[in-house]
């Protein structure tokens, strides 16, 4: 029995997005099995297939099931460790871990401002000042990791690694919204969405029918590209 994703609207859900894109980019198998965010039985047709915290993502292994982004990224650098998602340098691999564990642990302002939208046309929308300084920080996470780490490619830590998996959802948040970023900043955006997997899970989400009031700031209006 091979691998099974569990993930969620590809348009809206940031957190399926990380394991998608890391196992996709690491030529990783696996199947794929979505479940619309806003179905009625969301939660207990996720129970039936494993998942136990009724959260999205969710990895299949056989017996083993492992939820939350992070941890499944973990699970695949163990089980797979040709697929290099963390960093060989120990130091490399020790800053890649606590950026990855800052996203996925904060900027609550910049996600509840700036929900993932991938089909809506690129506007701006001005941020109040925690989510500015959100943006700042993560803009600074990006240039220091690309200066330090990344001269041999063209992501964080030079090539493409659980890292860059964790901070792809902000790349599409800050496109969608036409964030202003550093150089450094929009140069590593243009190399995450460039990557064929990018480009897939965008076509994926830009077909998707369901529509989330919840994720669309321009509610009622849902304008599309």
């Amino acid at each position: 029995m091979g691998l099974r994703l569990i993930i969620a609207n590809k348009n809206y859900s940031s957190w399926s997005l990380r394991p998608w894109l890391a196992m996709k980019v690491a030529g990783i198998a696996f199947d794929e099995t979505l479940i619309s965010l806003d179905a009625p039985d969301f939660k207990s047709r996720l129970a039936a297939l494993g998942g136990v915290a009724g959260k999205v993502p969710v990895l299949l292994d056989g017996d083993t099931c492992v939820w939350e982004s992070l941890a499944i990224l973990e699970y695949l650098a163990e089980k797979f460790p040709r697929s290099a998602l963390w960093p060989d340098d120990p130091a490399a691999r020790a800053h890649a871990r606590a950026i990855a564990s800052e996203i996925h642990a904060g900027f609550e302002p910049l996600r509840r401002q700036l929900p993932m939208n991938i089909r809506r046309p690129v506007r701006r929308r001005v941020l109040e000042p925690d989510a500015v300084a959100d943006v700042a920080r993560i803009d600074a996470i990006w240039s220091e990791c690309r200066s330090r780490f990344g001269v041999r490619g063209d992501f964080l830590f030079g090539a493409f690694g659980a890292a860059d998996a964790m901070y792809a959802p902000v790349v599409w948040r800050f496109q969608t919204y036409a964030v202003e970023v550093s150089d450094a900043a929009r140069a590593y955006m243009h190399a995450i969405m460039a990557l064929p997997a990018s480009r897939e899970w965008r076509e994926d989400a830009r077909r998707e029918t369901w529509i989330l009031p919840d994720d669309e700031i321009d509610w009622p209006q849902v304008p599309r590209e």
